[in-house]
């Protein structure tokens, strides 16, 4: 998978970053910072690690969770680093931790606003939106420059609503947590940045993470995160075109390249949407 390689125009105090585009995925697997014998591997069995020096670290081991985090450097290009959020005293001090080292893609828990994100020039900026005023949000905070992806998370948008439970009896999100979900894709595809869908919480259930990632590639997610080993290789393969997939996308737009505006294939009307769903088929798969 290729890394997003972004790098600040001036250094972190520079100008605005003109990031790449967030091209990591399709699995990013979350790491504790205080956990460095785990970095390796969570770069070693998913596309990207999350280096977590927020909810993964207890405020008490934060001091040594930075101290790992410049002790123990991995790929920047496949590495972002979630820091605590912009109203927390630790976030001055995740930055210059972050100073020492070569990391410059981060993820921005509990973003509420695009005038909050304005002193991150320097980083790609993974903005989280996880509470109500983050999702109401999410359309300003998309269009921020240095902001390459948004993600959505679900417990603590319940949380911030007073609510106790983002899952139903059944395992299905409730609506708020779907209207939350169909938000941040919905902002993140209307300023052309990238979507990641949020992690799956019970880690023995694989059906579920599957039939969830299967969900988010097919709207238009470029990746999902997760927080166990085990949901790595679902998720993968979620995002992964079938080979009748891939045979039927390459079936459709070779058809097209004779036939002139809509036409019939195989008993189905083919337009211009359906000609563009072929080809994000096909760029899924690599081809």
């Amino acid at each position: 998978m290729s890394g997003c390689r972004a790098t600040a125009g001036g250094g972190m105090n520079g100008p605005p970053l003109n990031a790449a585009p967030f091209t990591l995925g399709p699995a990013l697997l979350f790491c504790p910072a205080d956990r460095p014998d785990r970095y390796g591997r969570a770069l070693d069995r998913a596309d990207a690690a999350i280096i977590d020096l927020e909810d993964a670290v207890t405020p008490a081991n934060r001091v040594a969770a930075r101290e790992a985090l410049i002790a123990h450097p991995q790929d920047p290009a496949r590495t972002i680093v979630r820091v605590n959020p912009l109203s927390s005293p630790d976030h001055a001090l995740d930055l210059a931790a972050l100073a020492e080292t070569s990391y410059r893609t981060i993820m921005v828990p509990k973003a509420e606003s695009a005038t909050a994100l304005a002193g991150l020039d320097g980083f790609a900026v993974v903005a989280l939106c996880e509470s109500a005023a983050g999702v109401i949000a999410a359309a300003e905070i998309a269009a921020v420059d240095t902001v390459v992806a948004l993600m959505w998370g679900a417990e603590d948008l319940i949380a911030s609503l007073g609510g106790t439970s983002s899952r139903r009896a059944d395992g299905a999100y409730r609506d708020v947590a779907r209207y939350a979900r169909a938000q941040v894709l919905l902002a993140a595809g209307a300023h052309g940045k990238a979507a990641i869908d949020t992690v799956h919480l019970d880690i023995a259930d694989l059906v579920g993470v599957s039939a969830e990632a299967e969900d988010a590639a097919a709207s238009g997610y470029a990746a999902t995160a997760c927080i166990h080993p085990s949901h790595v290789e679902p998720i993968r393969r979620a995002y992964r075109p079938s080979d009748a997939e891939i045979t039927a996308a390459t079936d459709i737009l070779q058809a097209a390249k004779s036939q002139p505006g809509v036409f019939q294939h195989h008993s189905q009307m083919i337009d211009a949407p359906l000609l563009r769903h072929a080809e994000a088929v096909l760029r899924r798969a690599g081809i």
